[in-house]
């Protein structure tokens, strides 16, 4: 139960419910049944037996019995009658267990002992109670009734046995019948449950289904929706409540977590500034100092060696301006012109600027046209190429591929390159700024990179195997263009 949802739930509780109640209905009506038939046999059974023990002292009294005279000729023609009249077998022994006399109407159906069995008449000797036992004769059970029969003075006379037949196909037809209509019954019930569970799991659901759809659509960076539902139960409400009240929270937290990371990222930034400023200053200062010091207008060589001062200089006055405009790049992203490109077009331009040979680019089997920032896309290539033919600066046989793919919703852009790769604990690190695995560079460029993808809510990514070389794909959804 654990994968199934809160609304299947429900819906086969309620009809679990249904079917087991059903099940218990036919069980208790079943057992009723039986032991109402039994009840019923039980006491035809006795009124039958004090009809004849009734018949059997009539008889004797109507005929003057002598206890001196045998027993059996008062009722050897009588006991005959008797039984065709009130349509029922039955025996009578003396009180040793010899038989007396047999009144069978239907003498095929039930055999007729010649004795009473020993254990009964014990057991009638010891109780003086009437003895009822079960038996099959021919494959029909029968209840086997043995008493006394006594006079007026409760003295025994003789012993009746009566075999009666439990007859029980009007019952079981009264039982089949019954059980037809509560199944019909709980058919119609059944149906009517699936439809109500369906409307109930569906009503229980709805504020779990606008809760779900709610917390879809809740983003960290910017939204935070609260729950708008009125037609809900108050376990429920209370539940919404809490939420919303949890959504205030958050949104305060995530502002002032907002806060604390751009103020630490600007902390970050203005460190790395300062120590990639320094850098250059300090070789500048050392040079300056030893100009000073060893410079003689005089000499010869005056002019050769100023040349040779300020051409140091230069070029760390030459690093400062990179370092400055590195930084400038990536912290002040211009805002997007979206203009309609032919990225092809524009990715085929960027790539001559480089002028290698080994660059092979692919454009797309159809046109594609979208609406991007033409500087940004070039951005994004110049980075990647770049990045590309510094690693294959040590290939005898470099090769960078550049391929643009258009599918349906977004396309692709992938470089590929056979350069040195990248090692496997620093895949997850080349987008962040300031990482990088080169002498020289500032490591923003691949950061750059990433924020203009994500902007356009594209993704990008980075494979890279050592010694084979590394592949960056772009994804960008047409959608968000």
């Amino acid at each position: 139960m654990k994968n199934i949802s809160l609304r299947h739930r429900i819906f086969l509780t309620m009809i679990a419910l249904v079917l087991f109640a059903s099940a218990l209905i036919a069980g208790i009506t079943i057992y009723q049944y039986t032991e109402q038939a039994k009840d019923y046999h039980q006491d035809r059974l006795e009124r039958k037996e004090s009809q004849l023990e009734r018949s059997i002292l009539s008889i004797l009294e109507h005929n003057h019995w002598d206890e001196s005279k045998s027993l059996k000729d008062y009722l050897r023609d009588e006991v005959t009658a008797i039984s065709y009249i009130q349509n029922i077998n039955f025996n009578v022994y003396s009180l040793e267990g010899e038989l007396l006399a047999t009144g069978m109407y239907d003498q095929e159906l039930i055999p007729t002992p010649d004795k009473v069995p020993t254990t009964i008449l014990k057991v009638l000797e010891t109780n003086r109670e009437r003895h009822v036992n079960e038996t099959n004769i021919n494959g029909v059970d029968y209840l086997s009734s043995y008493r006394f029969v006594v006079d007026q003075k409760g003295k025994p006379i003789c012993i009746l046995h009566l075999p009666y037949y439990q007859d029980n196909s009007f019952n079981d037809k009264e039982l089949n019948e019954f059980l037809i209509r509560l199944t019909v019954g709980y058919v119609i019930l059944l149906l009517i449950a699936i439809g109500i569970s369906l409307l109930f799991s569906s009503y229980i659901t709805k504020s779990f289904k606008t809760i779900s759809e709610t917390l879809e659509h809740t983003d960290l960076d910017q939204r935070f929706k609260k729950i708008e539902a009125t037609d809900v139960s108050p376990e429920m409400k209370v539940f919404i409540d809490a939420y919303n009240a949890m959504i205030d929270q958050l949104k305060g937290s995530a502002e002032k977590l907002a806060k604390s990371e751009r103020e630490q990222a600007w902390r970050e930034m203005a460190k790395q500034v300062a120590h990639e400023i320094k850098n250059p200053l300090t070789p500048m200062r050392l040079n300056l100092q030893l100009f000073e010091q060893q410079f003689d207008p005089m000499s010869p060589n005056a002019k050769e060696e100023l040349r040779e001062h300020t051409q140091i200089l230069l070029e760390q006055i030459d690093t400062l301006s990179y370092i400055a405009s590195a930084f400038s790049d990536f912290a002040q992203m211009p805002a997007q012109q979206n203009e309609e490109i032919d990225v092809n077009k524009i990715t085929s331009l960027a790539l001559s600027l480089f002028s290698k040979p080994f660059i092979r680019f692919k454009a797309s089997d159809t046109d594609l046209l979208v609406k991007f920032d033409r500087t940004q896309l070039i951005r994004i290539i110049n980075n990647l190429v770049k990045n590309a033919i510094q690693a294959c600066d040590e290939q005898q046989n470099p090769l960078i591929e550049v391929e643009v793919e258009n599918f349906i919703g977004h396309f692709k852009i992938t470089i590929k390159d056979n350069g040195k790769g990248i090692a496997p604990e620093h895949i997850q690190q080349v987008f962040e700024p300031k990482f990088t695995t080169k002498s020289s560079g500032m490591g923003l460029g691949l950061g750059m990179v990433k924020s203009i993808v994500e902007n356009y809510k594209g993704k990008i990514s980075c494979k890279s195997q050592l010694g084979k070389g590394t592949v960056f794909t772009i994804e960008i959804p047409l959608k968000a263009l």
